[in-house]
């Protein structure tokens, strides 16, 4: 391991391996980086602050246990700052501090990644002077190209308590966003300071326009092996859960599929659904049939995938969940891939590739995923149990991204993987999104963005990423509306906003009340 001990992203102080001080060819700290990642690309080159009171943690290991890891932690200071919020609202963006985070927002407090795999973004980055810009450019580049980049408080023996400081400027901020990002999220980035925060940065605008764009730049990362060296299960096991509602046949089918497996589930937990009291089973076939595994079958007259879900989640036994829909077909091998990348990449969550009948794979890098997939993802049981389907997003959309939001959260990371697919065939009959679209429209107005998804904001967004995300959906949705002038366009929208705000809070005050 190489320490790089440096002031303030600024100046280089020393450089130690294996206890012992070792010579670089100069004092420019970004020339030495780069210079260590040729001279040591098997160490993990770890760089701390030396103004900052940092004590490392023994448990390196834990966090950077396989080659593409990169991981830092802000004790003090952040340099990318929360107005990154006014253009970017994934998860990525939001770290919580006290787990295992998913996020590209690097800190110059303390980080490392290794040698080689920092070598690869030289040719791209190499003029690039300024410590935390670099580190934040390898991180936003290498989480689109199977770089696995995480907020690690591991790192640290005393996570940090204190508010952050920002490490740079304005200008910077907008020169990273015309780097890292499409153009127009400039224009958004330059509104939302003249807006919300009365600044018109007309020639920090200017700098990020004249960028050269590293925008979806496809950095060569696949021929370096990733095995993590986390401690693997003694045994693997794996529970599937389907809620299904009217789709006999296409459930007979995924059965079928999930016989065929080469690596069979211990147990598959069915909640069918039919509103109907006096109504029977659909799935007689269920007992017609001898399956290699235990079926369990719950029909209740409730209908909701959230509910369904949950009352599953009681049956589980295994170590790993497979959360199935109903009308999804895959390949026998799929539950034995999926086991083994969980394995193979150390990590708690697997959204698999789910493309539509003949379309093809648009994403054919391994990621970390922004969203989760309630219906395609195979997850580490010890985390999904501590989650639950929340019941305000019933019927309607938004408890996917809901629950993904609480795995990570949980210090559960979600990987996405394009080499194991399933094909969902968007059944026409059955369902569970059924509720009328006029449910919450009051005084001939509908609340936009729907109550639901306004619940995600406020739940998980920061004030800049809520701004952010406002500005945005009022552009978009200005194309899909019959409203063409401006002044009233922006009218109505602030008042089916305010609705939206208003629903969503009556949503969360009553699940609180339940909850207590």
């Amino acid at each position: 391991m190489i320490y790089l001990k440096h002031k303030k992203g600024k100046i280089l102080k020393s450089v130690y391996k294996d206890g012992e001080e070792i010579s670089v060819s100069g004092k420019d700290l970004i020339k030495s980086f780069w210079e260590l990642t040729e001279r040591y690309p098997d160490e993990l080159i770890l760089w701390i602050d030396d103004e900052v009171s940092i004590s490392i943690s023994d448990k390196l290991e834990g966090v950077f246990h396989h080659d593409l890891i990169m991981a830092s932690y802000s004790v003090s200071s952040q340099y990318i700052p929360d107005e990154i919020g006014y253009i970017d609202q994934l998860p990525f963006i939001n770290p919580k501090n006290g787990v295992l985070y998913p996020t590209w927002r690097m800190s110059t407090d303390v980080g490392g990644i290794k040698g080689r795999v920092a070598n690869r973004f030289k040719y791209l980055l190499g003029d690039i002077i300024d410590f935390g810009y670099l580190i934040n450019s390898i991180s936003k580049l290498g989480q689109q190209n199977s770089l696995f980049c995480y907020s690690a408080p591991e790192l640290v023996i005393e996570p940090n308590s204190e508010t952050l400081k920002k490490v740079n400027g304005k200008k910077e901020l907008f020169r990273f966003v015309g780097q890292h990002y499409n153009r127009i999220r400039l224009l958004i980035l330059f509104f939302c300071f003249i807006k919300y925060e009365h600044k018109f940065l007309f020639w920090s605008l200017v700098a990020g326009l004249i960028q050269k764009s590293w925008f979806k730049e496809d950095i060569r990362l696949e021929n370096i092996e990733i095995k993590s060296h986390i401690s693997q299960l003694r045994e693997n096991s794996v529970d599937v859960i389907i809620p299904t509602m009217g789709r006999p046949k296409h459930l007979e089918n995924i059965l079928n599929d999930l016989k065929n497996q080469r690596f069979l589930p211990s147990k598959v937990i069915i909640v069918e659904q039919d509103p109907e009291e006096n109504s029977n089973t659909q799935l007689g076939f269920i007992n017609e049939t001898d399956w290699p595994f235990q079926i369990v079958h719950h029909f209740i007259h409730r209908t909701g995938a959230c509910n369904a879900r949950n009352l599953a989640m009681r049956n589980i036994e295994a170590n790993h969940i497979f959360f199935a829909d109903d009308d999804i077909r895959f390949s026998e091998d799929l539950l034995i891939k999926a086991v083994t990348e969980l394995n193979r990449l150390g990590i708690g969550a697997l959204n698999l590739n789910c493309i539509l009948p003949g379309d093809k794979t648009v994403f054919t890098k391994i990621k970390q995923w922004g969203a989760f997939g309630s219906g395609t993802s195979v997850v580490r049981s010890e985390y999904a149990l501590k989650c639950k389907f929340s019941e305000l997003f019933e019927h309607g959309f938004g408890e996917d991204l809901d629950f993904g939001l609480q795995l990570r959260s949980k210090g559960c990371d979600v990987i996405y993987h394009p080499e194991i697919t399933t094909i969902h065939l968007k059944a026409k009959e059955g369902g569970f999104r059924s509720v009328p679209k006029n449910q919450w429209i009051k005084e001939d107005l509908e609340p936009k963005p729907s109550p639901t998804m306004m619940i995600l904001v406020r739940k998980y967004y920061s004030k800049q990423m809520k701004l952010g995300y406002k500005i945005e959906l009022f552009l978009r949705f200005y194309r899909r509306q019959s409203i063409k002038k401006p002044l009233t366009y922006i009218s109505s929208m602030k008042k089916r906003w305010q609705l939206s705000e208003k629903i969503s809070g009556e949503l969360l005050n009553k699940d609180s009340t339940l909850e207590t």
